[in-house]
């Protein structure tokens, strides 16, 4: 059984996302089929406490605690998973990071490489970050649909925060090969969970709730109409900034990531988000993603909390 176990995992593709929380660390191994196109299966989940105190917002004041709870749970990953070829992500706080898009007049004509680009990409980092650029970690893209489709996607942090990240996973054994921003990385697993949840086409809100606030979007027609962040100094509540994203639109669902306890803290549930946007809500649940796959700690599927691990190893496989 074991080696018809490995020759299957053989033949698929892996990635791990690591998130690194307040209170845990999260761990999600995906696996994907030869085809990119093929859907996603969980191969394992795992769940490990963090020491009081390791984390303070987006910084890693106890790198070796951290690296304690990283190493703990790659020990719940089984033999036929476990491979050098893992691709391995963690995240940095949206609050921690820095966006803008530079217009698309700035890269219209000629495609240009990507170091005729750096000079602008650069400047404009070091202007929205308010830190020099030797300081800097800056990831760009070109978009190639809407809302900005032809702009160039910027984002921005601290170098020292990607180099923590790094370091901490470097003392478990475990080698980085993409460091994403959590909002982003929610949002990709709340719609790719719409694959399953809701109809082709339906617009629906996305909504992830992190240790730095609450993030949402509108998708409709599979691309972003709308998007809001709260805290932010244009909504008095949380409830005027879903106000915003609904714009009066009626939305089939809503789908909602991360750490849902935390809407406690502003007198907030689950069911105030629907009566705000005007429609059901459904708690993001990896377990349509368990492909009938029998796995450890099965439970932990169904932990909203793990969408922004279930995100980083999802474009670990698509890469």
């Amino acid at each position: 059984m074991a080696l018809k176990d490995s020759l299957r995992m053989a033949m698929r593709r892996q990635a791990v996302g690591i998130d690194v929380g307040a209170q845990a660390v999260r761990l999600v191994v995906l696996s994907g089929s030869g085809r990119k196109t093929g859907p996603a299966r969980i191969e394992c989940v795992a769940l490990e406490p963090l020491a009081p105190g390791a984390m303070a917002g987006a910084e890693i004041v106890d790198r070796q605690a951290v690296a304690r709870a990283v190493c703990a749970a790659f020990g719940n990953v089984p033999p036929q998973c476990a491979s050098a070829a893992l691709r391995c992500a963690m995240a940095i706080p949206g609050a921690a990071t820095f966006t803008a898009h530079l217009p698309a007049s700035h890269v219209n004509g000629p495609p240009r490489p990507s170091a005729s680009l750096e000079p602008a990409v650069l400047m404009e980092a070091e202007r929205i970050a308010g830190i020099e650029r030797h300081a800097l970690a800056v990831d760009w893209y070109v978009e190639d649909s809407p809302p900005h489709p032809g702009a160039v996607s910027i984002a921005a942090t601290a170098r020292e925060h990607l180099e923590a990240r790094i370091e901490c996973a470097a003392m478990a054994g475990v080698t980085l090969t993409t460091v994403d921003v959590e909002p982003h990385v929610a949002l990709r697993a709340l719609r790719y969970a719409a694959r399953f949840e809701l109809e082709l086409h339906e617009p629906y809100a996305a909504i992830w709730i992190g240790g730095d606030g609450v993030y949402g979007w509108r998708i409709e027609d599979e691309t972003i109409a709308e998007e809001i962040r709260y805290p932010s100094p244009e909504y008095s509540c949380v409830a005027d900034a879903l106000r915003d994203l609904a714009e009066n639109n009626l939305n089939v669902c809503a789908l909602v990531g991360g750490e849902i306890d935390l809407l406690e803290g502003v007198c907030f549930s689950l069911a105030d988000i629907g009566d705000v946007l005007g429609c059901s809500v459904l708690p993001f649940d990896g377990s349509s993603l368990s492909d009938g796959n029998v796995i450890p700690h099965a439970e932990l599927m169904h932990d909203p909390a793990f969408a922004v691990a279930f995100g980083l190893a999802l474009r670990g496989i698509a890469q």
